[in-house]
């Protein structure tokens, strides 16, 4: 009944109306100075979702024969998703306030951006994924070029829209060889029509299908307008790029090969494993001449991508639940790091050259304590929470018979630690330079303290992430 399904996909037609309703608000009323309001509220309206979500969700709920799926695995997702844009809208109010670059749309894309990853996520059939898809990415396009007095910005903008039109059009290829050759988009016939002897036509369909979602994730060698997006992009859409849009294209990921394509694991699992081995490298190599901190975050996005899809390669129960525990605390870590990077600046004006770095524990040494915890977290460095994320995609693919991915892994987080303890090196034991003088404010004082205390103390039980993450795998592998 129709009833029934608009009941199922509630939240997303919530979180829609409100983002049309204030948009009409705003352009009607104050315009840009119900800004920082609608920052907070959209913010609000993302976290009161999220526990929504979490608590009233249960069991696994199919929409409109087929088409939106909402299990474990998609509210998982769904919360992470909420959860992370909530914080970064939080973070970058008074930063954007500050540069005059606050306008009343930019809360709103966000929101419609993130409607558009709650429906990937749900998606069980390729239209209704290509919806999802398109209308989180045309959402960023805008905010990726928001400040529309910079060269740099415009260029990331034009660059994200470019490449992003490509990697849709692959998508849309294989989306059209899927249909073509299995006779329908519905993830549930598409399994059944790969389960005998599958046709020539449905593996390049599959291929091409990984391909746009590699460039979703930034996947090397689908990356390269990764490091320019995150440079030339505000800082504070920098850090939602590297968060939310992260966790929506992995799921999505996981959705699409085990929900349509599970019937052939040996088929894609090749696939997938080449693209963590050459993602791991790639970002622990090309990260370490960088000294612009958001193009060394951009390459470090990279290679943590790399290992969310060792977790997924392994094709398992547990292979999926390593990548959500990987992905929860990748975003936790990057809420750290990205208010830390907020809070760099000298003069009033932002800096984001590593070299600004040098003796910062003698200025701001707490910052400088956090920022360590931050740093270890992601190199992997036990007894640290980020170590535990490493560890179990490692244990994912060895168990799954992929010992090889594994040792490559270890090698790439061992070359990858480099730049992350260079850091660490420029704070405490570099030559003193001309020291940052910007002050944190209280939120992001907040976030980047609480983020160093979950990475520190989730060590006794991952904050209890594990059972839900294992039963959230359950509902997507069958």
């Amino acid at each position: 009944m129709l009833s029934a399904d608009l009941n199922i996909i509630l939240p997303e037609i919530l979180l829609a109306v409100y983002a049309m309703a204030a948009l009409l608000g705003a352009v009607y009323t104050v315009k840009d100075g119900a800004a920082s309001l609608l920052t907070w509220l959209t913010s609000a309206v993302f976290v009161l979702l999220a526990v929504w979500i979490g608590i009233n969700g249960a069991g696994t709920n199919v929409a409109f024969d087929g088409m939106f799926v909402d299990d474990g695995f998609a509210r998982f997702a769904k919360v992470t998703i909420l959860l992370s844009a909530a914080a970064v809208l939080l973070m970058s109010e008074k930063y954007m306030l500050q540069r005059d670059l606050l306008r009343f749309e930019y809360p709103l894309l966000v929101a419609l951006a993130v409607v558009g990853m709650m429906v990937m996520v749900s998606a069980g059939d390729l239209m209704l994924l290509y919806m999802g898809l398109e209308l989180q990415s045309l959402a960023l396009y805008v905010v990726a070029a928001l400040r529309r007095d910079s060269v740099k910005s415009t260029e990331a903008g034009l660059k994200y829209f470019v490449l992003g039109a490509l990697s849709s059009g692959l998508l849309l290829y294989g989306a059209s060889l899927t249909y073509g050759f299995a006779g329908t988009t519905l993830f549930s016939g598409i399994v059944t029509a790969v389960s005998g002897d599958i046709s020539l036509g449905l593996l390049f369909g599959l291929v091409f299908l990984l391909a746009g979602f590699a460039f979703k994730v930034s996947a090397a060698p689908f990356h390269m307008w990764t490091p320019d997006v995150y440079e030339g992009s505000p800082t504070p859409v920098t850090a939602f790029f590297a968060t939310a849009p992260k966790v929506a294209a992995m799921a999505l990921f996981a959705r699409v090969v085990h929900d349509a394509f599970g019937g052939i694991v040996g088929e894609w699992q090749q696939i997938v494993a080449f693209l963590s081995v050459v993602s791991m490298f790639l970002g622990a190599v090309a990260a370490i001449g960088q000294r612009d901190i958001k193009r060394l975050m951009a390459y470090s996005s990279i290679a943590h991508m790399g290992f969310a899809l060792m977790g997924l390669a392994a094709g398992t129960v547990f292979g999926v639940q390593a990548m959500l525990i990987y992905m929860a605390i990748y975003v936790t870590m990057n809420i750290g790091v990205f208010a830390f990077i907020l809070g760099m600046e000298r003069d009033g004006r932002p800096v984001t050259d590593i070299y600004a770095l040098r003796m910062y524990s003698k200025a701001q040494p707490l910052r400088a304590l956090a920022m360590l915890v931050l740093m270890f977290s992601l190199a992997g460095v036990p007894p640290l929470v980020g170590f535990f994320g490493k560890f179990y995609v490692l244990r994912a693919a060895y168990e799954a018979g992929l010992g090889w991915l594994a040792v490559a892994g270890v090698v790439a987080s061992v070359i990858g630690a480099f730049y992350y303890l260079r850091i660490v090196y420029f704070m405490y034991f570099g030559e003193e330079g001309e020291h940052l003088d910007g002050k944190m404010s209280p939120v992001l004082w907040t976030f980047l303290m609480g983020a160093t205390v979950v990475l520190t103390f989730g060590v006794i039980n991952l904050f209890g992430i594990e059972p839900i993450a294992a039963a959230a795998a359950a509902t997507l592998v069958n």
